[in-house]
């Protein structure tokens, strides 16, 4: 099937990914990763999400699993509730940053372990493709809706020491994808002021596909901070799972630099500890991880496969070139 990739789902609507397809990714996941506790399923702004969330719940439900809508959100949302104890996993309905005419999903098995061509991808479509599924359960799943916007909020905050943030002011775009109200709900925790660009989640894109690694889509995080003297600038993709930054003088600071920065800042709190990069990220990456005496570990790109071997090796951070972090 040609939706199927090399660690996530992702086609044109309605003739590479439609409602009869998503049904059977539901019943092919519970026979695939037999989830001992519900499914958690998110969704991103697009307009052709809503059927495809329906069918593959209806999937799901229909091989006698339990789903817990967690409505529009980002992709680390699902993860998050995915990983909760008792979930069996999640499913982010999502095609981030493609055209309109695309979806997708991304999956997840419990404790939010990634779904990959080498972990059960391929298996997953080839049950699809030759609809080879269980029956249908005796005894149906039931779904139900949460809202984990508190929670995730509090996740966030634990990773840092509020009482060390400096007051800054913060541009940030969240190219009417799925970031704004979830900024929102963390901003009001944070020393930060906020100029917020293209903030209203909106399924038609008046701005262009949220993608920032697209040059014509820079102008609108840059040209904001220059004009308001801003300390930084913070531009998201659709569903939330990458972000891309601006220094003070609106340069868009390149994903190949970001990693070898992030990694020398974990490092610090962790000294030694491994770092995982993509095979695109070698000196620049490299030189950084060991000045700062960490072990840097090459892995296949994509970002299932890095979470993957992030795993295996307990590395402390794991970065791609494509502002997967």
């Amino acid at each position: 099937l040609a939706c199927f990739g090399a660690y996530d789902i992702r086609g044109r609507v309605p003739e590479e990914l439609n409602a009869e397809i998503a049904y059977k990714i539901g019943r092919a996941y519970v026979d695939q990763t037999s989830p001992t506790g519900p499914v958690a399923i998110g969704y991103d702004i697009r307009q052709s999400s809503m059927p495809l969330v329906e069918a593959l719940t209806q999937g799901l439900n229909d091989a006698g699993v339990d789903t817990v809508n967690i409505g529009l959100c980002g992709t680390e949302m699902v993860y998050y509730a995915a990983a909760r104890p008792g979930m069996g996993g999640g499913i982010m309905v999502t095609a981030s940053h493609n055209p309109m005419e695309y979806n997708g999903m991304k999956l997840v098995k419990a404790q939010a372990i990634p779904i990959s061509g080498d972990t059960g991808l391929t298996d997953l479509e080839r049950l699809v493709r030759t609809d080879d599924l269980a029956p249908v359960a005796a005894t149906p799943g039931t779904n139900r809706a949460e809202d984990i916007t508190d929670g995730y909020v509090q996740k966030l905050l634990s990773f840092v020491d509020r009482d060390e943030l400096k007051s800054m002011t913060i541009v940030a775009n969240a190219g009417n994808g799925c970031a704004g109200p979830f900024l929102d709900a963390v901003a009001k925790h944070l020393p930060f002021t906020f100029i917020r660009r293209n903030h209203e989640p909106d399924g038609t894109f008046p701005n262009g596909i949220p993608n920032p690694l697209l040059e014509e889509n820079r102008p609108a995080t840059a040209d904001t901070v220059i004009a308001n003297g801003a300390d930084l600038g913070i531009a998201w993709d659709g569903d939330f799972d990458r972000c891309f930054f601006f220094d003070e003088n609106g340069a868009f600071a390149d994903g190949y630099y970001m990693v070898g920065i992030l990694a020398a800042h974990m490092l610090r709190q962790a000294p030694g500890a491994k770092i995982i990069h993509d095979p695109r990220m070698t000196w620049n990456t490299i030189a950084m991880v060991e000045a700062a005496g960490g072990i840097p570990v090459q892995s296949k790109t994509g970002h299932a496969f890095i979470k993957e071997r992030m795993r295996a090796e307990d590395a402390v951070y794991g970065g791609e070139m494509s502002a997967h972090h």
